[in-house]
């Protein structure tokens, strides 16, 4: 687990409990370390937020 990805455990333990069952935890992992390199350069602060604000409308249909 990179750095990036450790300090957003909390997210991808939200997006879980969030998504439910129907969603494999590899997938969500996954989505929140795409987040995460997708966001690189932004504030250090603001990452938490948009991290799984990205992740969540990308692991969400519709």
């Amino acid at each position: 687990m990179t750095p990036e990805l450790a300090r957003a455990a909390d997210a991808v333990a939200r997006l879980l409990d969030e998504l439910g069952p129907g969603v494999r935890p590899e997938t969500v992992v996954a989505a929140v370390a795409q987040a995460c390199d997708d966001l690189r350069g932004n504030p250090v602060g603001a990452l938490p937020e948009l991290v799984e604000r990205l992740a969540r409308a990308r692991l969400t249909p519709g």
